[in-house]
């Protein structure tokens, strides 16, 4: 075989091993991507039925439940415009509370309950996670116009 014909094979060969390991990189992320929702989104059926998903919002005053004996809690995450009830087994972060932010990262079961894995809280009175207040802003802005119409 001639050189010429040597390196092109070895370029071939390359680019074959590039495109392998690229793909398996891209794989391996995508198994471990976790997109965020807010409960309007999620009520409207777009997020992932079988996929880990994050669930950002406001818990809503009134709604948090301890099961005596055990780490369950159960809470409803709002929008102001949609409530989606949230199951989460754990220890909870110290910040965590009814009327403030919080995203929660897990999954929807049959009975349209979202079991979290991780529960995060805001780290002080004033910041909000921006996907967080996107989602307040849009679903306020949601209230507003079905409340106008």
């Amino acid at each position: 075989m001639k050189a010429r014909h040597q390196r092109f094979s070895l370029i071939v060969i390359g680019l074959a091993v590039l495109g392998l390991a690229s793909y398996l990189i891209l794989s391996a992320l995508e198994g471990n991507l976790s997109y965020f929702f807010s409960p309007t989104e999620v009520a409207e059926g777009k997020a992932p039925e079988q996929h880990v998903f994050r669930l950002g919002g406001m818990v809503q005053s009134g709604s948090v439940q301890r099961a005596s004996g055990d780490l369950t809690v159960n809470f409803v995450v709002t929008d102001h415009h949609k409530t989606i009830p949230v199951a989460y087994t754990g220890i909870l972060p110290d910040l965590f509370a009814e009327g403030q932010g919080v995203i929660a990262q897990g999954k929807m079961n049959q009975e349209g309950v979202f079991v979290a894995d991780e529960v995060l809280a805001k780290h002080d009175e004033t910041y909000m996670p921006p996907e967080v207040a996107a989602a307040m802003t849009a679903g306020q802005k949601a209230q507003l116009e079905a409340t106008a119409q």
